[in-house]
């Protein structure tokens, strides 16, 4: 679904633009789940022998630096979903537009 197309017709504008969010959040959440619990099961499969030359379990790389990701993608979606308003980026250049014109 493309982020341009038209909001259906007697949805409210700015909640339509919050539940795609939500949505595209829980999709990101399902995949770090399904992806992860794949990587660990490797790591557990294969007799916990592949790793980096220390005690520190592969995944756990994978795991941590793409929860940060998806940390960051639930804070703009449910903590500062202002923040990240298409809405509020469209006013911003529809005035500045308006400013060069004058």
């Amino acid at each position: 679904m493309s982020d341009y197309q038209q909001i259906p017709e007697g949805k409210d504008p700015e909640l339509w633009e919050l539940a795609k969010k939500r949505a595209g959040f829980k999709g990101h959440f399902v995949a770090y789940v399904i992806v992860n619990l794949f990587l660990w099961a490797i790591w557990f499969f294969s007799g916990h022998r592949i790793h980096s030359g220390s005690n520190i379990p592969w995944p756990l790389w994978t795991t941590l630096g793409w929860g940060i990701g998806l940390a960051f993608h639930f804070a703009g979606v449910y903590v500062f979903p202002e923040v990240y308003s298409t809405e509020k980026e469209y006013q911003k250049l529809k005035n500045n537009q308006q400013n060069k014109k004058k």
